[in-house]
């Protein structure tokens, strides 16, 4: 998968892996049961439901796209904690390089395997990479059942007023 990443984002999205709807489409979130995109409007990210194929069309918002582990599965849980503890060195050097104001890792689970962060829940984290922040947002995955389509975006929402409001640095 291609990452949608430039310097300096408002919010660079980071999903598990690619599932293989999106490996074999080559677009981020690309399973029609994913709730990503639906979120990311209903949210106020975007102006109007993006599909898979328009994710070029995030940088322009100041949003980017990438994985933890680049390894395509049916289900995340297939990946190993070595494969995602792999992807949290390679997402952390990709964060230092790139610098967006905020990391959204959609996923707690994977995101405690990744970061070594056992307590993690969804929401705001205190640890950071450089000045980057870093959100936990739940899965959009159509598997996760426990939260609601309008639970979804509402998380993504409290996200995105962070991500308007002016540095407290």
């Amino acid at each position: 998968m291609v990452d949608i990443v430039d310097d300096g984002l408002r919010v660079l999205f980071c999903g598990i892996n690619p599932g293989l709807m999106s490996a074999w489409t080559g677009y981020h979130f690309a399973r029609p049961g994913n709730r990503f995109w639906p979120a990311l409007h209903a949210s106020g990210f975007t102006p109007r439901r993006f599909a898979p194929a328009e994710q070029q069309g995030m940088l322009a918002l100041g949003l980017g796209i990438t994985n933890v582990a680049p390894r395509a599965t049916a289900r995340a849980d297939e990946l190993t904690a070595d494969e995602l503890t792999a992807g949290g060195k390679r997402l952390t050097a990709k964060v230092e390089a790139r610098r967006p104001q905020w990391l959204a890792v959609l996923g707690v689970t994977a995101y405690r395997v990744a970061f070594d962060d056992r307590a993690a829940k969804v929401g705001p984290q205190e640890r950071t990479i450089g000045h980057t922040r870093i959100w936990v947002l739940p899965s959009p995955s159509g598997l996760n059942a426990h939260w609601s389509p309008a639970a979804l975006a509402a998380e993504f929402g409290r996200l995105r007023t962070a991500a308007e409001a002016p540095p407290t640095r």
